[in-house]
């Protein structure tokens, strides 16, 4: 079995000796004499196994192995000491150590722990490999099973141990937050500070004070030096939500900070350095407000480097009452309510709604429903009235797609007797007022206009869709013939 391993024992004999026994189990051997060099070697490369002695010229065993276990704990640790007592091989299995080996022992011993070790590490990535593959109902505040959220879930996966910034993009009331808390708490800054500021909610006049603070007698009011949000999330993460609100002027100074990582307090002269993430949210298009002249050009690729789309809660098939059943019970506990479920017509009503407001208004909803009556299932009515009266919601086009809620791109829209069809209401579906146009051809169009907007990337115009990249394939294989015996 071949496998990297780093072996930190002082004595550069008995290091020699252990070298070749782990040599001869097919390990590719990095032999150190000191804790100093150990950490230095694993911030450059992290290896399957570290063979690490307690008692080391410059530093403790054990704190090299917590050290580990923090930063790296997918590597298996085996530790080794001439000084052996079950005191201390107890602690170092408590903090993460796989097994202890005193001092002598021979390469039969040496074999057996470390193919252990290696067999451990296998199966606990098999395990993780299998988990990670299952659909996941709850993370890291989200709650969600479509393959919508399931894209987004691995995008933060991804993403979260890396420092480039992240630019996440989605309506009002998706979980803007909630995502940029979701990259930060997955990644290794999640122990640093998490500084969240809304760029549309702060007075233009105090937005810069707010970010990178202010010294004393810099403007009226100012009665003693403040940090702002750059200083207070050193080490951290720095996530600025609805960035495009942001005045020209102080996107110049923010691309600087960006660039450099460093700044001027308002008032001040002397320069601060720091060390943040940055994550930024909008509910707007980015790339139309830079065409539009109101966002900086340079300022957007700075940041847009990891793109995240939240979906609207209409796009996320049956998350909507997952998350209503969670807020119910939660609600129902808090108010100290017996609520447990919805009934049917409830949970139809609730289905057919496109909840222009996403998941805060279905949280306001969920609150009010509990406040206000006492049940143990809630029924159609309790549901608000503009739930009761707006009937079954019809997709927009570029609802399917995921596209911009601009209404310039979309076609024109057919009319009814009773009026034109609102965007927000229309299924476009050609020649609707002459031939229906066959179920089949419909969602052809449908799909078609999907995978092209994803520049034919197939399995991603699936994820908009809500659906498997291999339905697509296999409906495109069925229209195929469809259309052979059309033309026969």
């Amino acid at each position: 079995m071949e496998f990297t391993a780093l072996l930190v024992e002082d004595s550069a004999s008995i290091g020699a000796i252990y070298s070749s026994n782990l040599r001869n189990e097919g390990g590719k051997v990095t032999h150190v004499q000191s804790g100093l060099d150990a950490l230095t070697e694993l911030t450059r490369w992290q290896p399957d196994l570290l063979v690490l002695d307690i008692q080391l010229p410059d530093m403790s065993g054990m704190d090299i192995l917590a050290t580990v276990q923090q930063r790296h704990p997918e590597i298996s640790i085996i530790m080794i000491t001439a000084y052996g007592s079950i005191d201390i091989a107890v602690d170092a299995m408590r903090a993460g150590a796989f097994d202890f080996l005193v001092k002598p022992f021979d390469a039969k011993r040496l074999s057996i722990t470390v193919r252990n070790a290696l067999k451990q590490r296998q199966l606990i990535n098999l395990v993780a490999n299998y988990e990670s593959s299952l659909p996941k109902h709850n993370y890291q505040g989200f709650i969600g099973e479509s393959l919508a959220m399931q894209a987004v879930y691995k995008t933060i996966d991804c993403v979260a141990s890396s420092k480039a910034s992240v630019f996440i993009v989605g309506e009002s009331g998706t979980g803007k937050e909630v995502c940029a808390q979701a990259v930060h708490d997955s990644g290794i800054r999640k122990s640093k500070p998490f500084v969240a500021l809304n760029c549309a909610a702060i007075p233009k006049e105090l937005i810069e004070s707010e970010i990178f603070g202010h010294t004393k007698g810099a403007f009226t009011g100012a009665t003693s030096n403040r940090d702002g949000a750059a200083t207070r999330a050193h080490g951290g993460t720095l996530f600025l939500d609805e960035i495009c609100e942001m005045e020209l002027d102080l996107q110049s100074k923010l691309l600087r900070f960006i660039q450099t990582g460093v700044f001027q307090r308002v008032g001040g002269s002397q320069e601060e350095c720091v060390d943040v993430r940055f994550i930024s949210a909008t509910n707007k298009q980015p790339w139309n407000e830079v065409a539009a002249g109101s966002f900086r050009e340079d300022l957007f690729y700075r940041l847009h480097v990891i793109p995240i789309e939240l979906p609207p809660l209409r796009m996320r098939n049956n998350d909507c009452l997952l998350i209503a059943q969670q807020l119910l019970i939660d609600y129902s506990e808090e108010e100290g309510k017996a609520f447990t479920g919805f009934d049917s017509k409830a949970i139809e009503i609730m289905n057919n709604y496109s909840w222009p407001g996403n998941v805060r208004m279905l949280q306001n909803v969920i609150r009010q429903i509990v406040v206000l009556n006492n049940a143990e299932l809630v029924t159609s009515a309790m549901l608000p009235i503009e739930l009761q009266q707006a009937g079954p919601q019809l997709l927009a086009y570029d609802d399917y797609l995921n596209l911009s809620p601009s209404r310039d791109n979309l076609p024109t829209l057919v009319s009814h007797g009773s009026g034109n069809v609102k965007p927000e209401q229309a299924l476009i579906i050609s020649n609707i007022e002459g031939n229906i146009m066959p179920l089949w051809q419909s969602e052809k169009q449908l799909i078609e206009n999907a995978i092209a907007h994803c520049n034919g990337n197939v399995p991603k115009a699936a994820v908009l869709l809500d659906i498997s990249a291999s339905t697509i394939y296999r409906k495109r294989q069925s229209w195929v013939q469809t259309s052979s015996v059309n033309e026969n």
